[in-house]
């Protein structure tokens, strides 16, 4: 597996579709190894969610949007929470990512569970932050939270994606 570099993800940048665009900064976002992401909107998971094998059952959970005080900050006590990234992301046919939380997250007790972004995906991605710390965790809206490592395939992909969270989250 080959990460693109710096210089590769800005040059997809500039392509159309862009490789990520509705960024916050792109000096700070373009890293040495990836592309960082971050905090647009935090939901409460309130119910329970269900998966099978072929998705006739499949049941994404009710979520409560929280929000930010005035000054961008919102305090998360031990739990889990959906994040809706600010970014847009449109992975091309020859193209995967996956992501990593950042080391911050990790030092605070914090988690984000993520999922493979495959060839073809356009959307604004969601991600589980699980906030194991028993004191909690602020977060400041705009945060970077996860970096997004892109990498090429073998080949151009035949089946593009073509899920149900296929341009999800796009209206902002």
């Amino acid at each position: 597996m080959s990460f693109l570099s710096d210089a590769e993800i800005k040059n997809l940048l500039s392509q159309e579709p862009p490789l990520v665009e509705n960024c916050i900064d792109l000096e700070t976002q373009v890293q040495p190894n990836g592309f960082e992401m971050t905090v647009s909107e935090i939901y409460e998971i309130v119910g329970a969610g269900a998966v099978d094998f072929d998705n006739k059952n499949r049941k994404i959970p009710p979520k409560k949007q929280l929000s930010f005080s005035e000054d961008g900050w919102l305090h998360l006590p031990p739990g889990s929470y959906s994040v809706i990234l600010n970014e847009i992301v449109h992975i091309p046919k020859n193209i995967a990512a996956i992501a990593y939380h950042r080391s911050s997250l990790t030092r605070s007790g914090v988690v984000l569970g993520t999922a493979v972004w495959d060839a073809g995906y356009s959307g604004r991605s969601e991600c589980l932050l699980i906030v194991h710390n028993p004191a909690g965790f602020d977060v400041q809206k705009n945060a970077r939270i996860m970096q997004l490592l892109f990498f090429r395939l073998g080949t151009d992909v035949d089946c593009l994606y073509n899920g149900i969270y296929q341009h999800e989250n796009m209206k902002k």
